[in-house]
């Protein structure tokens, strides 16, 4: 099995690093040719996780994005949500055949208001049966240093999957495997909104028993998202889903907890008085919780319809000038 990475962030160097520390070669799609350069010469990523050192015998790097596509049997796209459309738009329709693809987008795609299986269906027919996920909970910065993780791998087939998610697994992460492909999905979009905000509380100076009953109410309210857009998906054996579970709120928690978390950095930022444009200028990465605000709102208004008050506060302070202070304050009384 041939696998491919589309994308060179953070997360796409860890799942390169996941990937060869498990005896795989790899193609990796990177677009900035000095970029590979360096990688080939200095045997480590010169943006990201500059501490995670490949042996270039495994890395098969490449800058044309078709021609991975084509030496690879599965596709990893770790691209921002916010540039994958833009990344995939040159790639033709008849070179996805016979591919299968991990997502591994924490986001859902802004232009389009769609997850990006939706997204590959609609634009070059892309089967369900063909489509995975990779979600934490996992950051990029502890796979570089080798603690143990673990990463919930997603699909319709569960056999499959596990036979996908078994190249991943390494004495340092630990692999799961469940068939909520939507709603695990949803959950990565979620816990990035619900992270921003405490990090938003944090910069308020809001103390860990406010955020302890924060993020309690944010699961909740997560979980009632999912029910109702997963139309109550249960599991295989009839049982529902757990959404205590790790690729559920063991990534909301330490999405809000962490401090490699962007979305809580970034949160934090606008609590300490920041503008958005400020904050984005200054983190100079993504935080997929400002699009996903955005889109999680348009998505729950015109479809889901579920109860989001914390959710739909938080859009108010990223895209309509609510004031931080007076939108907790709103959040408080949620909270009561």
């Amino acid at each position: 099995m041939q696998f491919g990475i589309l994308g060179s962030g953070s997360w796409a160097t860890a799942i390169a690093k996941i990937l060869t520390d498990n005896g795989n070669t790899i193609h990796w799609w990177i677009r900035n040719s000095d970029s590979i350069h360096y990688i080939q010469k200095r045997k480590h990523n010169p943006h990201y996780l500059s501490g995670a050192y490949f042996n270039p015998v495994q890395l098969l790097l490449n800058d044309a994005i078709e021609d991975v596509i084509a030496k690879s049997d599965v596709l990893v796209i770790a691209i921002p949500s916010a540039y994958v459309a833009d990344a995939l738009a040159a790639v033709p329709k008849e070179a996805w055949v016979g591919k299968k693809i991990v997502s591994a987008v924490k986001g859902i795609l802004p232009l389009s208001n769609k997850l990006l299986n939706e997204y590959m269906a609609d634009t070059v027919g892309f089967s369900s049966e063909n489509y995975f996920t990779l979600l934490g909970p996992c950051h990029a910065e502890e796979v570089a240093s080798e603690k143990l993780s673990y990463l919930t791998f997603s699909g319709n087939d569960a056999a499959i999957t596990a036979t996908i998610a078994a190249h991943f697994k390494t004495e340092y992460i630990n692999t799961i495997v469940n068939t909520d492909v939507i709603g695990v999905q949803y959950a990565a979009v979620l816990k990035n909104i619900y992270a921003l905000g405490a990090g938003i509380a944090h910069g308020l100076e809001y103390g860990d028993n406010f955020l302890s009953v924060y993020i309690a109410a944010s699961a909740n309210e997560m979980a009632g998202f999912l029910r109702k857009i997963s139309g109550n998906n249960p599991k295989d054996n009839g049982e529902p889903q757990n959404y205590a579970a790790s690729v559920y709120l063991g990534d909301l928690l330490v999405t809000c907890y962490s401090l490699y978390s962007r979305n809580r950095t970034f949160g934090n930022m606008l609590g300490k008085g920041y503008s958005v444009k400020a904050a984005k200028l200054e983190l100079n990465m993504v935080a997929e919780g400002y699009n996903a605000s955005k889109c999680i709102y348009k998505t729950n208004s015109e479809c889901v319809q579920a109860n989001m008050p914390i959710a739909t506060t938080l859009y108010s302070i990223l895209w309509e000038n609510c004031d931080a202070a007076e939108g907790f304050r709103k959040i408080e009384s949620f909270l009561i």
